[in-house]
């Protein structure tokens, strides 16, 4: 089973966990429509933590760290490492409150994936191997929008640090190359300047069509707060966020 298949539902699971954490208010609907009492939940999801991020390496674990700060989330079935995995990591680390294991990823993520020049530049290739070396440049706009909302709930659950880890203007200053980078070299938006969505990749072919799961509706409630529209002529410079 490749981790397409299993990191969603330990992203599931870690949904509901955040529920136990909420206020009175907020229900957890395992609790409710399943009977279950928290402690039940609490250990379920316990089980399916250690199970993916710290469970045997050959059978079970999906999270394998690097040195001392690099992690990395290994896709099982096809031997690699790829920008929706990372990112789907990232988000249940944060909704566990995982916060080492969310900074180990997001470092790995940007030492090997993020590319650091070229019209690519802010943005992730969506596919290397273990060590790191890049094996498609292209990226998949699914992994730019998970690592973006991902690090938005950083900075709201442990607030902004310093670099890599001022989650809250990472997420900005990725969120603003989606929207805003100019169309050069085969390289476009992720988001489609007139049909206002997601594209299947931002390349000059993958621009014209889309993918139904790309399309996060309750993540982009979230987004316009943090991104500011580009300078214009007429407005002077402005502080790239």
């Amino acid at each position: 089973m490749t981790i397409l298949r299993l990191l969603p539902v330990l992203l599931g699971l870690a949904v509901v966990g955040c529920a136990t954490t909420q206020p009175a208010s907020a229900r957890n609907l395992f609790a409710d429509l399943l009977g279950q009492d928290e402690a039940a939940l609490d250990a379920k999801l316990d089980a399916a933590w250690r199970h993916f991020f710290a469970g045997d390496e050959g059978s079970q674990r999906l999270y394998y760290p690097v040195g001392d700060d690099l992690a990395y989330i290994a896709d099982t079935g096809n031997q690699d490492v790829r920008s929706e995995g990372m990112s789907y990591g990232m988000m249940i680390a944060v909704q566990l409150d995982k916060k080492a294991e969310f900074d180990r990823l997001w470092r790995w993520a940007n030492k090997f994936m993020r590319h650091a020049d070229g019209p690519r530049t802010g943005y992730f290739a969506w596919q290397c191997r273990f060590d790191g070396t890049v094996i498609d440049p292209g990226s998949a706009s699914d992994g730019e929008a998970w690592f973006a909302t991902a690090l938005f709930f950083a900075s709201h659950r442990w607030g902004d640090g310093e670099g890599l880890l001022n989650y809250g203007a990472e997420a900005r200053r990725l969120l603003r190359d989606m929207r805003h980078k100019p169309a050069a070299g085969g390289i476009t938006p992720i988001f489609h300047a007139t049909e206002k969505q997601i594209v299947f990749a931002p390349t000059d072919f993958a621009y014209r069509f889309t993918d139904p799961s790309y399309h996060l509706p309750a993540f982009y409630e979230l987004w316009p707060v943090g991104t500011p529209p580009p300078p214009t002529a007429c407005s002077g410079p402005r502080p790239r966020p």
